[in-house]
């Protein structure tokens, strides 16, 4: 058996301050002095508003549910998010049985929810008999759940029907929801929803629409307790004004354009962090509906007419990595040592135009070979760039392109609705592990489900060995599998990662707080218990 156990001011601050004011909290100058417990008020800057689409992310898919959920609620079991290890949540131990078929849990006693009522095997129950279906990685485990059982007030037992390989990391990214809130009440709609009541180490205390979101410190936190007495997420979509709040030292944190990284570069006291959260990648979906892109050759060659190198360095501003295989370096127990996109796509414009002959797409007497349709959603700035510098490289290879610039929402419209599009360019995050993100994209997907293969194109092979993946508990079994999925994905071509892209996580001014950059225990969660007041 497997078993574990357990320096303030201008005009930018007087905004924050009037908007901190709104939501009942102090501004980011005054600070508490109480020594003995949590002090001062941290604030990031957010791009949009905080509030706006739900703050838990058993319900909501987004950055921003799953930003605020890791701060109020807890799961049973952390996942670090840096290098996967696996440590004690809300549940003290666990046991796999040795068929990995069953999952004992040991429930942490003398947890209690933020309104003081206890944490208990019942709540866990309810959790995975009626939220786990709803969340987008919890459906998968809950598909394959037979029972769950509490065993006793500190043990809880899940059962499945059928293997299931990514076990552990999908009990770990489930965060647990209060049954005494939630019971007999519609899930989605619940207020709670919008004022939360988790068991995490900061507490919701108010939120004014379109200005600002404030958390607390849960002083009676099971874990250690938080030294950062309020954190507010104060909304500020101008990204000129976010940058310029952090360099000034108004704010404490925030998410920057690519294009300020030279600046924060040559700062002394303004930082990126560089971990905490599941990798990002900036990548492109081709449509196989369109006739020129239902050749595989066709779609090599237009991976191959694009300069990953010049995409991270100039159109992400040197935050970004350029893709040399499908998986990223987090998982070097899964990478294909054999593929090398340096090597099966070079940027050999000779190579790549005679390739287009033979497949049938001679240039015309304008030049032309055919014209594409590339779809990107227009608020992602390294996106866009990516895009600008992927239709000038096409153009050179004789490729012209419509762009398609979209919301979010008419982005997903397009990409599994309406199919109108050839190429699609996008930023996504890996997912804690191959099976629950990454893999998703390459599977046989004919009902066009979001986060799922629109392509058109359905590999058995590739679904062969994604199931395989998802129902193996070994780690090797699992490893050869997702190298047989790059093997074709690499002859087939239909989704790859253009950069590994850094430009999403965090940058922290550093003059007031010290701690920001400690590792998180969780993916998206403040270190909130090593950050000390400083200035």
């Amino acid at each position: 058996m497997s078993k574990h156990t357990a320096r303030r001011g201008g005009v930018i601050a007087a905004v924050v301050a009037i908007a901190l004011a709104m939501t009942g909290c102090v501004s980011a100058p005054v600070e508490e002095t109480n020594a003995d417990g949590p002090q001062g008020t941290w604030v990031r800057a957010m791009n949009g508003d905080p509030g706006a689409v739900g703050l838990v992310s058993q319900f909501t898919a987004g950055t921003v549910p799953s930003l605020m959920s890791a701060q109020m609620f807890d799961p049973l079991i952390f996942l670090s998010p840096d290098d996967g290890e696996l440590s004690p949540g809300l549940a003290e131990s666990w046991e796999l049985s040795d068929d990995g078929m069953q999952l004992t849990l040991k429930l942490r006693q003398g947890v209690t929810w933020h309104d003081g009522e206890p944490f208990t095997a019942d709540d866990v129950v309810f959790n995975f008999e009626e939220i786990v279906p709803l969340q987008t990685f919890g459906v998968e485990l809950a598909n394959r759940m037979k029972s769950v059982e509490a065993v006793d007030e500190e043990t809880v037992v899940l059962t499945l029907g059928e293997p299931f390989g990514p076990f552990h990391q999908t009990v770990a990214t489930q965060f647990m929801l209060p049954k005494h809130i939630y019971e007999g009440t519609d899930y989605l709609l619940n207020p709670a929803n919008n004022a939360p009541i988790g068991t995490g180490p900061m507490k919701f205390k108010s939120y004014s629409t379109g200005e600002a979101l404030t958390l607390v410190a849960n002083t009676d936190y099971w874990g250690p307790v938080s030294k950062v007495a309020t954190a507010v997420y104060q909304m500020m979509p101008d990204a000129n004004a976010r940058a310029e709040a952090l360099m000034a030292g108004e704010i404490d944190q925030a998410i920057l354009e690519p294009s300020q990284q030279d600046r924060v570069a040559t700062a002394s006291d303004v930082q990126l962090v560089d971990h905490g959260d599941y990798s990002q990648m900036v990548t492109m979906t081709f449509n196989a509906r369109n006739p020129a892109l239902a050749d595989a050759a066709v779609r090599r060659a237009v991976f191959a007419a694009l300069d990953r190198e010049q995409m991270a360095e100039v159109g992400m501003s040197g935050v970004g990595q350029p893709a040399t295989g499908f998986f990223p370096d987090a998982w070097p127990w899964a990478q294909d040592p054999d593929i090398n996109f340096d090597e099966d796509f070079p940027n050999d414009i000779e190579a790549i135009e005679q390739a287009l002959d033979d497949a049938g797409f001679p240039r015309g007497a304008d030049g032309t070979r055919f014209t594409v349709r590339i779809l990107y959603i227009q608020t992602l700035n390294e996106v866009v760039s990516s895009v600008e510098l992927a239709q000038s490289m096409l153009r050179k290879v004789g490729i012209e392109s419509e762009l398609i610039p979209s919301s979010g929402p008419q982005y997903s419209e397009t990409l599994y609705g309406t199919t109108e599009y050839d190429l699609a360019f996008s930023r996504a995050s890996i997912g804690p592990d191959p099976s629950l993100g990454l893999t998703t994209r390459y599977v046989c997907a004919p009902e066009l489900t979001s986060g799922y293969n629109p392509s058109d194109i359905c590999d058995a092979d590739v679904q062969q060995a994604a199931d395989t993946a998802m129902t193996s508990t070994g780690q090797d079994e699992r490893a050869a599998a997702f190298k047989l999925i790059q093997e074709r994905a690499d002859e087939l071509m239909y989704f790859a990662p253009l950069a590994w892209y850094d430009g999403a996580f965090p940058t922290i001014y550093t003059g007031r707080w010290d701690g920001q950059y400690e590792p998180r225990e969780i993916a998206e969660r403040m270190p909130w218990s090593s950050m000390e007041l400083v200035g």
